[in-house]
């Protein structure tokens, strides 16, 4: 069985833009109230966004010959069903227009790629999970036990 492992880290951009908010913050705080006031609420700011991000962000998308996980949720593999790469306006639909309410969602803004996992369990709510990914055909393989060949 192909193994796969990815995090879902929030891009570099994101960062930039982090820290462009602390600066800001900090210079709306010190100009009025002082350079200590300005350190106290950029670094509090600071703080709050990287914590957010590493959360965030450190959503891991794992397969091994056992189970998948994707987030906090768990399955074993004898559970899953068919399996769909998604890219593009596919990936994007089904976190939205396409997507059942009831299905298993681990969704990143940023990631444009998905795969669409069927779940047989008959105890299991969800009849799917919609998995991003930077890499669906990757995930796909591995989910599926074929190889993938990148150009």
């Amino acid at each position: 069985m192909a193994s796969y492992r990815e995090r879902l880290s929030v891009p570099v951009s994101w960062w930039i833009i982090a820290a462009a908010l602390v600066v800001t913050l900090f210079v709306i705080v010190a100009v009025p109230v002082g350079y200590f006031g300005g350190v106290f609420v950029g670094g509090l700011a600071a703080l709050v966004l990287v914590l957010f991000y590493l959360q965030y962000g450190g959503a891991r998308v794992e397969v091994d010959a056992q189970q998948l996980r994707a987030g906090r949720a768990v399955i074993d593999r004898g559970y899953l069903g068919t399996v769909e790469a998604l890219t593009g306006d596919d990936a994007r639909h089904a976190f939205g227009r396409d997507c059942d309410p009831k299905a298993y969602l681990l969704l990143r803004s940023y990631v444009r790629g998905a795969v669409r996992v069927e779940i047989t369990d008959p105890r299991d709510p969800a009849p799917y999970w919609v998995i991003s990914t930077r890499h669906p055909e990757g995930l796909a393989a591995a989910l599926t036990g074929h190889s993938v060949t990148r150009s």
